[in-house]
């Protein structure tokens, strides 16, 4: 679910809302805090880099499991995911197969995942880890673990929306965050800012002083298709975090975008709204374009219907992580 904008917004001064539910979001820090310092995690016997946020809400977790995969491969590790598989209802654990499996079982962004590496479902991310060893995997990345306590995480990343930042710095219900900024940096081993040149300077500007870790920055790019958007007509629609921002990347490939749909994170594509959109479509003369992680909540019916607009995460310099990861798991010829 997205949260109301106001949250992601920070005004000059908390607004009226903020402060009428900090007492709340201080409780819900403190039980965060609370959870988190109960007992030590479990080992579960390979080595484990969590992916995760201190943000309620799309920070753009699934782009950056993609390009550390990736990264990781071309070390020649061979890592697979575990995912809580948000939205799904296969409890798991299970290797996800994008041939087979529907999103209302795995979930939206395992079944993403599971086209670019090993993917597991598993409400257990412990079991999930030590299935996903059985099978051969020699690392883990943990999708959204960052707030799980009962896992051991070897090195644990932030992922920040550089636009969005860490909202008003509150925790929910009265400002983003599942947990304070200065504790998860205290847990963090490095952090992750997604965007553009002029938002990264503006996060830096608000945020930087509150970063202890190492931070690489990233942007979200287009994968080349082929496709010629120049002057398309489109009816976009989106589930994600942010589809505003699905929006203006269309718009800067120079797609004539007469239609926007902003869904809810997650929201299951029914064929209700599938025909209301192809009915749209087809009265404003356009083609219906999404994103890739709504793509594969699509009947199949549609799929031929519905153009993709795939992005990945490009980052500046690995340096940092590469690092974390060579202290982790040494190149044999080290």
């Amino acid at each position: 679910m997205r949260a109301p904008g106001f949250w992601f917004t920070p005004p000059a001064r908390p607004g009226w809302q903020a402060r009428a539910l900090a007492p709340l979001g201080w409780l819900y820090g403190w039980a965060t805090a609370w959870r988190l310092g109960r007992g030590a995690p479990g080992d579960p016997g390979l080595p484990v880099i969590c992916v995760g946020n201190l943000n309620a809400g799309g920070t753009g977790k699934t782009p950056t499991v993609i390009a550390l995969a990736r990264r990781l491969q071309d070390r020649g590790l061979k890592p697979h995911v575990v995912s809580k598989g948000y939205g799904g209802r296969l409890a798991g654990p299970v290797q996800v197969n994008e041939r087979t499996h529907r999103a209302d079982e795995t979930g939206d962004e395992p079944l993403l995942l599971a086209a670019f590496l090993p993917t597991w479902v598993a409400k257990d991310r412990m079991a999930g880890a030590r299935a996903a060893k059985a099978a051969g995997a020699d690392l883990v990345i943990l999708d959204d673990g960052f707030q799980n306590p009962l896992i051991r995480k070897d090195i644990s990343l932030i992922v920040v929306d550089a636009a969005k930042g860490f909202g008003n710095g509150r925790c929910l219900p009265a400002g983003p965050l599942r947990e304070p900024v200065e504790k998860g940096m205290k847990r963090a081993d490095a952090v992750i800012s997604i965007g553009p040149d002029d938002h990264q300077k503006s996060f830096e500007k608000q945020w930087g002083k509150d970063i202890f870790r190492p931070r690489l920055r990233g942007h979200l790019a287009p994968l080349e298709m082929g496709m010629d958007w120049a002057g398309q007509r489109c009816l976009a629609f989106a589930g994600i975090g942010h589809p505003e921002k699905f929006f203006d990347t269309l718009r800067g490939l120079g797609a004539d975008v007469v239609g926007e749909v902003a869904l809810e994170d997650h929201q299951p594509l029914t064929k209700a709204i599938l025909n209301r959109l192809e009915s749209q479509a087809k009265s404003m003369n356009a083609q219906l374009v999404t994103t890739e992680k709504d793509a594969v909540r699509l009947a199949r019916e549609y799929r031929f219907k519905v153009l993709t607009l795939p992005v990945r995460l490009e980052i500046e310099d690995w340096q940092a992580l590469d690092d974390l990861v060579e202290r982790l798991i040494p190149r044999p010829d080290r």
